[in-house]
């Protein structure tokens, strides 16, 4: 990926990586970016590194601009090793004395992942730098999504760089909103969910914090993704409604099976939800990823898991379906067990013990069913399908 000039004088010098295909436990088949962002001035800023590995190319992209070594100021708004991995070579290339702006909480994790005598800046909230032409302001995020987590925002040119919040896993030749279109959207989706839903208070308040400053944002810059250059305020309101967890008529009836009594229970449990006018979306762990299976449930107001008793327990893969889940804590929502078993049938119970533990409403003790459903048991899954269809209407 070649520098791309967003606007006077600012560029992105980040990379593609092409061949990611899973971002710690979430999915990414188109791959991702590591954006960084050089700013040119009487003064020289960088703005974020890139995943470790990738140096060479971010420093070829900088050299097609300006000599790595006329910058003066390194700023770090997230030391996640996506952002950061690649300090040691960059520092070590621009000078191990130029000064490096981070939040407070920052100074400490990088100082943690770095253990050198760097020149540390580390920035309160509020405070800015002059470049020249430009000042740069620090906004603390905190746990958006990390605790060192900040934004960095040019004032004349009402330009945020909004580290991992409004980004989306994706490497392609398409940098700017205008150019992809609607297209990318699903992967904003996607990335909100896997990423900050379980911070969604967090966002919801830095919305408002926002709001409240007036605070004029002409174009957004992640550190992932595309560049929202057109038609920032999009992904603002969305961000606004999925940290709402405000969900639809949907359920999502995820499940595994071994000799496939669970997944006939699966469909005629989905026949019974779109007989009451539910959308349902049947995802079976066999094909369907975990963080795609939360993407769909953001937005859904009933989750179904179902589960063969395998060794007195859950399946494997509902377990670490489940686990993943109440890690990103979902909101607003019912939920309902089934599975079948042999002779003892505890996957139900369990399953039902992860609803609780994410604070979901349980709306039926759940259903079991041993060995191969017959025509009765599929007629009472049916039936258990619409109980929970007529209560997500009723919501």
């Amino acid at each position: 990926m070649k520098p791309v000039q967003i606007a006077e004088g600012i560029y992105d010098v980040g990379v593609n990586d092409w061949n990611i295909q899973d971002f710690h436990g979430y999915s990414t088949p188109l791959g991702s970016s590591y954006n960084a962002f050089l700013i040119v001035d009487e003064k020289i800023a960088l703005i974020d590194t890139v995943k470790k590995g990738f140096e060479d190319k971010l420093l070829a992209n900088i050299a097609q601009i300006v000599d790595p070594k006329k910058i003066d100021y390194m700023i770090s708004n997230h030391a996640e090793m996506d952002h950061s991995g690649g300090l040691v070579e960059i520092m070590r290339e621009i000078g191990e004395d130029t000064p490096l702006y981070c939040s407070k909480m920052g100074k400490k994790n990088l100082s943690m992942h770095f253990p050198r005598g760097w020149n540390y800046h580390a920035v309160k909230n509020g405070e800015e730098l002059t470049l020249g032409r430009r000042t740069l302001a620090f906004l603390e995020t905190r746990m958006l999504h990390w605790p060192d987590s900040m934004f960095t925002y040019v004032k004349e040119d009402k330009i945020l760089f909004s580290s991992d919040a409004f980004g989306q896993h994706y490497a392609g030749n398409e940098k700017f909103d205008d150019v992809i279109g609607d297209a990318i959207m699903p992967h904003a989706k996607k990335y909100f969910t896997n990423i900050l839903m379980h911070f969604s208070p967090q966002v919801a308040k830095l919305l408002k914090t926002v709001a409240d400053m007036g605070l004029e944002i002409r174009m957004i810059c992640p550190d992932h993704g595309i560049i929202w250059r057109s038609d920032p305020g999009k992904i603002i309101e969305a961000y606004a409604s999925w940290s709402r967890q405000e969900g639809i008529n949907k359920a999502i009836l995820v499940y595994d099976s071994m000799w496939h009594s669970t997944e006939k229970m699966a469909d005629a449990i989905s026949s019974g939800l779109d007989d009451v006018g539910v959308e349902v979306r049947p995802m079976s762990l066999r094909k369907w990823h975990r963080s795609d299976v939360m993407t769909e449930v953001m937005d859904a107001k009933a989750i179904v898991a179902g589960s063969p008793t395998l060794n007195n327990g859950i399946f494997p893969t509902v377990a670490d379906m489940l686990t993943y889940m109440k890690g990103l804590r979902p909101k607003n929502k019912i939920a309902a067990a089934f599975g079948s078993y042999g002779w003892s049938g505890e996957a139900v119970k369990q399953i039902n013990q992860y609803f609780e533990a994410m604070k979901l409403e349980i709306v039926d003790e759940g259903l079991r069913v041993q060995y191969v459903p017959d025509a009765d048991a599929l007629e009472t899954c049916f039936q258990f399908g619409r109980k929970i269809g007529e209560r997500i209407i009723s919501m």
